[in-house]
């Protein structure tokens, strides 16, 4: 008996397979199976039609008025630099330097609130600032030249002047810039700066000819 039944049990799996095989055979059989898949198979990821952010600056980049200095990530800088600056990254930078010379106006690159002022926690002296965003996010600001005008719980616009630039060496002369970063809010912890964010012109910010220009009248150094 139980071989009989071993038996059967294997004949209805060769019928069913050579029915599917009979199927496929079949134009329009194939044709409902392939958009069956079609139909199950996840669509393509939505990405943001706009960035969710605007520049630090309402100037538009260039070599007379500020440019990328140093890119978000594992940047060759803050990895020979990873013991004396980049400790707490182990050598990630945590932001974008954009090169400006010091009295620059930042200004919010989003509506917020203001949740801190000059957190020594945070570094990017002498002055800083950082904003909540009601998108999940928040944007620090480092490296200001004067401690802001604003008060914490003080509501911004996107746009609106909120600091200077300024130089983490106070000279104005040896590397003066804006360090930005975005970071998860409210904790206001998992920092980077990626451009993706940021409405702009990534050839021109990233231009390597412009870089090496403006890199000799704005020096960089670490972020």
């Amino acid at each position: 008996m139980k071989e009989r039944s071993g038996e059967g049990v294997e004949d209805r799996r060769r019928m069913v397979f050579r029915n599917l095989i009979a199927a496929l055979k079949s134009p329009a059989h194939l044709l409902l199976l392939v958009t069956g898949f079609l139909l199950a198979a996840p669509g393509p990821r939505q990405v943001a039609s706009t960035p969710p952010f605007g520049l630090p600056f309402s100037s538009p980049p260039g070599p007379n008025t500020w440019l990328l200095t140093q890119p978000y990530g594992n940047t060759v800088f803050a990895y020979r630099q990873r013991r004396a600056f980049y400790g707490a990254g182990q050598g990630m930078h945590f932001g974008v330097d954009l090169g400006a010379p010091c009295g620059t106006q930042v200004v919010a690159i989003g509506d917020g609130v203001v949740v801190g002022i000059d957190q020594t926690s945070h570094g990017a002296g002498p002055h800083n600032l950082m904003i909540d965003h009601d998108n999940g996010y928040a944007s620090f600001y480092g490296h200001l030249g004067d401690r802001t005008a604003l008060s914490l719980g003080d509501e911004v616009r996107r746009g609106q002047s909120i600091a200077v630039s300024g130089d983490p060496d106070l000279t104005c002369s040896s590397r003066p810039h804006l360090h930005l970063e975005i970071r998860d809010a409210p904790a206001c912890a998992g920092a980077s700066a990626r451009l993706q964010s940021l409405a702009s012109d990534r050839c021109r910010l990233e231009s390597t000819g412009a870089r090496r220009w403006f890199a000799g009248r704005i020096p960089t150094g670490p972020g």
